[in-house]
């Protein structure tokens, strides 16, 4: 399956711009599966899931351990196409309260020779309420995770508001919770990632979550740009606030070693996929060494292979979390995690 679509697929869905690519394979993902044996041919290719692959993370039992990271869907209107593909959990946004969309286009820009992606695209979404709205019918069986952030022209101060509203929207119809403090492209919001005001958003999700003595696993999603200090701060606030875990990471700023044109380089942006697996393994085994294994790390970064899977797993992690290697390699790429995590 990874040899037909990087032969043939993907040439051609990188003969558009990665946006329009984008709506390309959703389109045909759901023409696809309104098609007699369709689904059951795709399901097969990607993976059939055996009870042997179940992974208990948080208290939420998993499919499998390969999820499907926030960004891909944004605004949950795909979950149906996704969830033939075989992973073990979609993450959808990230969702602010209010609708917005985003920063200018071009935002986004593959990096071929370096099989990466930069993206600015600043939270582009519909708003919470809207896609609390769609989750209301989700596939049965899918877990679910919503990835929460706050909107552009909210002042850090006012920032807690936001992550609340997203979470009172999405309380009802997601499995699990990602706060989102570690995007580059919504000015001033990595400063949030500072202990004092991500305690205070924490905490304050934390007593919302608390309130009707039901509560849904809350992550924090991380920047692969933090020193070992900032790095020691979040394992004392993960411990501090009693959320569930830690989403290691999301895309660096770093531009260090690019084969790539610098035209490309040179983009404002998040930088995603290879270039970013060593980094993005190295947090996970500190914060798994740092905590002494105290809380679950889903292991995000430059995973293309079952072998860049396994080494998040072996550094730390429970669970992993795929994008721009989902773009590269396709989605026979699920099924060779799987295969890779069950021989080893």
């Amino acid at each position: 399956m990874i040899i037909i679509y990087k032969s043939i697929i993907k040439p051609l869905l990188f003969l558009f711009s990665p946006e329009t690519a984008h709506k390309l394979v959703f389109t045909a993902l759901s023409a696809a599966g309104r098609i007699p044996g369709v689904v059951n041919l795709i399901r097969y290719f990607s993976g059939p899931i055996s009870k042997k692959e179940e992974v208990v993370v948080a208290g939420l039992r998993f499919p499998n351990a390969v999820g499907l990271a926030a960004g891909f869907d944004k605004d949950a209107r795909w979950l149906d196409a996704l969830s033939i593909l075989g992973f073990g959990h979609i993450e959808v946004g990230t969702l602010t309260p209010k609708a917005q969309p985003g920063n200018d286009k071009p935002r986004l820009f593959r990096l071929p020779q370096d099989e990466a992606l930069i993206n600015r695209m600043g939270f582009n979404n519909g708003g919470s309420r809207a896609a609390a709205e769609r989750l209301k019918s989700r596939p049965k069986g899918l877990i679910v995770g919503g990835n929460i952030g706050k909107n552009k022209v909210t002042p850090n101060e006012d920032a807690v508001a936001d992550y609340l509203q997203a979470f009172e929207d999405l309380y009802e119809y997601v499995d699990y919770f990602v706060v989102n403090v570690s995007s580059p492209n919504t000015p001033g919001l990595r400063e949030l990632q500072e202990k004092e005001p991500l305690l205070h958003i924490l905490k304050t999700l934390q007593k919302r979550n608390l309130k009707n003595g039901v509560s849904k696993p809350i992550l924090l999603k991380i920047a692969p740009d933090l020193s070992d200090a900032q790095l020691d701060d979040i394992v004392e606030i993960v411990l501090e606030s009693q959320i569930a875990g830690v989403i290691a990471t999301n895309t660096t700023l770093n531009r260090d070693g690019l084969a790539s044109a610098k035209i490309l380089t040179n983009e404002a942006g998040g930088l995603s996929g290879k270039p970013l697996s060593q980094r993005a393994t190295e947090v996970i085994a500190y914060l798994s060494k740092k905590s002494k294994n105290a809380f679950p790390i889903i292991g995000v970064g430059g995973i293309h292979s079952a072998k860049d899977a396994l080494e998040k797993l072996q550094a730390g992690a429970s669970l992993v979390q795929v994008y721009t290697g989902f773009i590269y390699e396709g989605p026979g790429l699920i099924k060779a995690i799987n295969k890779g995590i069950a021989q080893n």
